[in-house]
């Protein structure tokens, strides 16, 4: 396969249009690329000319009975042309991918975070870099997952996982690892991952909600993410689903947090029963019948489709997307969360189209490393 030279950047404005084009969508015919650009042959030949050239594409086999000739040749990317790493830090874990220009993990590694203190955060995963870099030599950018605020895609703002404040983190990792890197809100992440290569795929109204250790929202609107003052905040504790519910010290009573996440899960039943049980032990009791783990589960349930259902009221996506490491929820309580979610609507009111994604660390730094794609290769992230 041709390899990608280094000439191949930076893309104009144009070859960037058609490399994400063929990126996402491909292979497509050079008529059915032009379409969608809304380019003439003759500039679409002009703007693929180097990408070709450079070996960023290459023309696939044309479908089984196409005409021969060029013109009915594919394009298509190379995906396996270059590597990126992505990473998601955990309060205790660092957990690493490698994938391709198409996002398909190829290799993962994984070690546990024993400091916060940010520099030995960095040479941890530069130590991960090298790891990953000796079977992956062609990397070309790293981009980093945490949870909290992230400005200008290179400062940690605000970690409460971390307990980080201002932290320049991108640089702290550049410094040790000579790669570009790119450092993002994990939720942002994911919603980009999922925006270009998973289930919000050609959509134009697509949002993503996650519950785990916290509650994370994403809103995509006319094929793009929507970046707000409020993102990153935190704001799932202001959301109150129920006024009357737990009170936590995660967030306001009956909150989004107070009622779905993993944490506030665990303290509630071990306040009623004294036993520290895990999440997924929890989700079983509740399986199988025990009244106060299925209290708890049934609470959250409720509170889930009452998220659901005002997402759906408010932003009316296309689809909506559960993902995170508490999704286990559904498949004990789906059916609690999905009779609120029509209970609260109008009866005329479309289907709510809700997928669940069972996910876990390594979809998060696969997020990361798409960050890395976009931003770093090309340059298609800055809205």
């Amino acid at each position: 396969m041709t390899a990608v030279s280094a000439s191949w950047l930076p893309l104009s404005p144009g070859e960037r249009a058609v490399a994400i084009e063929v990126l996402i969508g491909g292979p497509l015919s050079r008529t059915e690329l032009a379409t969608r650009l809304g380019l003439s042959a003759g500039s679409l030949t002009r703007l693929t000319k180097p990408l070709l050239g450079s070996g960023l594409l290459v023309e696939a086999d044309a479908p089984a009975g196409s005409r021969q000739g060029r013109p009915s040749q594919p394009l298509d990317i190379v995906a396996e042309s270059r590597s990126f790493l992505g990473f998601k830090i955990t309060a205790d874990m660092v957990y690493g991918v490698v994938t391709t220009l198409r996002s398909d993990i190829v290799d993962r590694h994984d070690r546990p975070l024993t400091s916060h203190d940010p520099a030995e955060a960095a040479d941890l995963v530069a130590e991960m870099t090298a790891e990953l870099a000796r079977a992956h030599p062609r990397a070309a950018g790293i981009g980093i997952g945490v949870g909290g605020l992230v400005r200008d895609r290179a400062v940690v703002g605000e970690s409460p996982f971390l307990g980080w404040r201002d932290i320049p983190f991108a640089a702290l990792v550049e410094e040790r690892t000579g790669l570009p890197v790119v450092v993002e809100n994990d939720v942002a992440a994911l919603v980009e991952a999922e925006t270009w290569f998973g289930a919000g795929r050609g959509l134009e109204r697509f949002v993503v909600l996650t519950i785990g250790a916290g509650i994370g929202y994403g809103l995509v609107l006319g094929g793009r993410r929507v970046r707000t003052g409020q993102e990153d905040r935190g704001f799932g504790r202001h959301w109150i689903l129920d006024p009357a519910g737990p009170l936590t010290p995660d967030g306001e009573r009956g909150s989004a947090v107070a009622l779905l996440s993993i944490p506030s899960i665990r303290r509630q039943v071990m306040a009623a029963t004294g036993r520290d049980h895990g999440y997924e032990e929890i989700l079983a009791l509740a399986d199988a019948g025990d009244p106060m783990a299925a209290r708890v589960i049934g609470e959250a349930a409720r509170g889930l489709g009452i998220l659901v259902a005002r997402i759906a009221d408010f932003a009316m996506p296309q689809k909506i997307l559960l993902a995170g490491e508490g999704v286990g929820l559904m498949d004990v309580a789906g059916n609690t969360v999905r009779d609120t979610v029509t209970g609260l609507r109008h009866p005329l009111a479309e289907p709510v189209d809700l997928e669940t994604k069972v996910s876990d660390f390594h979809d998060w730094a696969r997020g990361a490393a798409v960050l890395a794609i976009q931003v770093l290769v090309l340059g298609a992230a800055d809205g």
